[in-house]
């Protein structure tokens, strides 16, 4: 491997790297910066988070610029307002010797205003993000009409952001004969478009294989039921005292709540998401950066900026809808040559996705099992006695020393030890010596909701409800809409199957009533929804479901009536049945003609509503008593 003498960086950038520590450069350090200091050409560069990307184009566009200008010559995009400023706090450091540099971040959440102050006394190098940039382009705050070198980091989540208009008004502000570089983690199909609109001839560097995982990381697995994720995390926690983690969710929403039930069971933790203010996210990474939050709470968008080279572990709490995303978030720890952990909570709905992203990143997950409870009291009580052995003696206490030992004048060695550290073993024992096995055994299964055994055995119920593709749903987007409307978790919906004008899914068995009852009398874009248990268990929806009175839209208002079945038509006969075509088209009507004085919609309307907020209210109620019997425990964190 090169130096960084040899790479021919000139002695201001030198003394820097010298002050940082730097001794050898990264591979995409080695490939990407004689090649950039050589001539201006346009490049594509692919290599993993935490491999010294930004020092890459960082060092090149430092020594190439004027910093004698006061003209804006380099423009740098970044998908966050973290890695905005990670990006010009590297910057700053890496040109400490340069004089009269000035790289200004401009990003949303802060003063438009001192931005551009900051501009018109003049930034030869701008780090933005896409909206704000656009926001300062129009305003005409920012000139970019003479840049020489344009930077696209993380391109890949830019573009799954949504970003691709803004960047093609941003970079049309630009001259046609600078220099673009591109740096991005994976290399999916926008970023090749990306590439080939914006950039000539690019040169193409490749630190090991198009999204593959580095080779500090490694992956686990553990297979749980979907409702005992939130246990199988703070077992996971327990097992790993020295835990210190990103763990990643979904959504906003299930971010906050994790962390919150985090904070409120006795754990080190805070969130991390597009809702805070900046000011608050700007505490929470100072707190992490600290260590004084041991586990970090996230969203994919938010930790883009999360450039902290000790953590541990990265939990996967939720897998990402992208595939290609869990290359970005295992690439948050095994940095700068440390190694890492990886790990997934899965249920066995999401086993399959386990195999595609070994596929992706070329690496194999190891399946664990949960630690019991046992096992974790072991854990932590070892890792109590080496802590207690390793920590150095305060002589401040010597004056206490004969105090204590007068209390303990009766008490032997032996029964000393024992009394000490059943102060902290007893906390960890009470609460898991009654707990219960979370792992449940392997079975990927072959659909895209896989590995549930549908046997008269199984733990599980089918449904049919009236809507499908004709009302613009796809089996994610129904997934998503039950999920929100039942607030349930992901994984508590499983084999969706999307028809023409109606569709099928599944629950556990434990949550049939609240599925039935909520769609009592429910409404959607002013039509009703029925949902009703289906009898036949398989994929296709075939053969007999229920269709009794009791669970019809009328007759569930009374709560009574005979039940009665009929034959499901094969999947192609059963959509130009004569009673397939009338509910069709009386979904279609309904649609068409809510609030034109349908006398059954009218009779209706006003008793199902009440029905759905009331339904709203108890289920309210039932969430607000079911939280308050979780069992808490006081930790000490160190």
């Amino acid at each position: 491997m090169s130096t960084f003498q040899e790479l021919g960086l000139n002695e201001d950038l030198l003394n820097a790297i010298t002050d940082l520590g730097f001794e050898k450069p990264s591979e995409v350090q080695e490939k990407a910066i004689p090649l950039l200091l050589e001539e201006d050409k346009d490049l594509v560069a692919l290599a993993q988070t935490g491999t010294g990307k930004t020092a890459a184009f960082g060092f090149p566009m430092l020594q190439k610029i004027d910093i004698d200008s006061r003209t804006t010559q380099g423009l740098i995009l970044s998908p966050t307002r973290e890695l905005c400023l990670q990006i010009t706090n590297e910057l700053k450091q890496y040109g400490k010797y340069c004089k009269g540099l000035n790289v200004t971040a401009i990003y949303g959440g802060a003063s438009i205003t001192d931005q551009a102050r900051s501009v018109k006394r003049g930034a030869q190098i701008i780090v933005a993000t896409p909206g704000r940039m656009k926001d300062m382009i129009s305003r005409k705050l920012v000139d970019i009409s003479k840049i020489q070198y344009s930077v696209l980091d993380e391109a890949d989540e830019m573009l799954n952001m949504g970003f691709y208009e803004d960047i093609t008004d941003i970079l049309s502000h630009t001259p046609d004969d600078k220099s673009t570089w591109l740096f991005s983690a994976t290399m999916p199909k926008e970023v090749s478009t990306i590439a080939k609109k914006f950039m000539y001839d690019p040169t193409e560097i490749t630190v090991g294989n198009r999204n593959e995982s580095t080779n500090n990381v490694s992956h686990e697995y553990y297979l749980v039921n979907a409702r005992d994720r939130y246990q199988a995390l703070k077992r996971l926690s327990d097992a790993n005292p020295d835990i210190f983690s990103v763990i990643f969710c979904r959504t906003k929403r299930d971010t906050q709540k994790v962390a919150e039930n985090l904070i409120e069971d006795g754990y080190s933790a805070g969130a991390l998401h597009g809702d805070l203010s900046q000011n608050q996210r700007d505490i929470v990474m100072k707190s992490f950066r600290n260590k004084q939050i041991q586990m970090l709470v996230a969203t994919d968008v938010a930790a883009r900026g999360i450039d902290v080279d000790d953590i541990t572990h990265v939990i996967n709490y939720q897998l990402p809808d992208e595939i290609e995303t869990y290359t970005h978030r295992s690439g948050r720890t095994g940095r700068a040559g440390k190694s890492g952990i990886s790990m997934v909570i899965v249920s066995k709905s999401e086993t399959r996705k386990i195999k595609s992203i070994e596929r992706i990143i070329k690496k194999q997950f190891e399946q664990k099992e949960i630690p019991s409870g046992m096992e974790i009291c072991e854990v932590q009580l070892m890792s109590l006695a080496n802590k207690i052995h390793n920590t150095e003696a305060n002589d401040e206490i010597d004056k206490y020393i004969a105090s204590i030992n007068e209390l303990f004048v009766d008490t032997d060695k032996d029964e000393l030890i024992k009394k000490f550290f059943s102060v902290e073993f007893s906390r960890f024992f009470n609460y898991y010596q009654k707990s219960k096995d979370l792992t449940v055994s392997d079975s990927r299964g072959s659909d895209r909701d896989g590995g549930r055994d549908y046997g008269k055995s199984s733990n599980d119920t089918r449904y049919f409800i009236n809507v499908g593709r004709k009302d613009g749903f796809d089996w994610m987007k129904l997934k998503d809409f039950l999920k929100e409307q039942l607030e349930l978790g992901r994984d508590d919906v499983f084999k969706v199957d999307v028809k023409e004008s109606f569709s099928f899914f599944n629950t556990e068995n434990e949550i049939k009533e609240k599925v039935l009852a909520f769609f009592t009398d429910f409404k959607h874009e002013g039509r009703f929804v029925n949902v009703e248990v289906s009898e036949n268990r398989g994929r296709s929806g075939g053969g007999r479901r229920d269709r009794g009175r009791g669970r019809g839209r009328d007759d569930r208002r009374s709560g009574g009536g005979r039940n009665r079945r009929r034959d499901d038509k094969p999947r192609g006969d059963r959509r130009s049945s004569d009673r397939g075509e009338r509910r069709s088209s009386d979904s279609r009507g309904d649609r068409r003609s809510s609030g034109s004085g349908n006398r059954s919609d009218r009779r209706s309307n006003d008793r199902g509503e009440r029905r759905y907020d009331d339904s709203r209210n108890d289920r309210r109620s039932e969430s607000s008593s079911s939280g308050s019997d979780r069992p808490r425990r006081s930790r000490r964190r160190d």
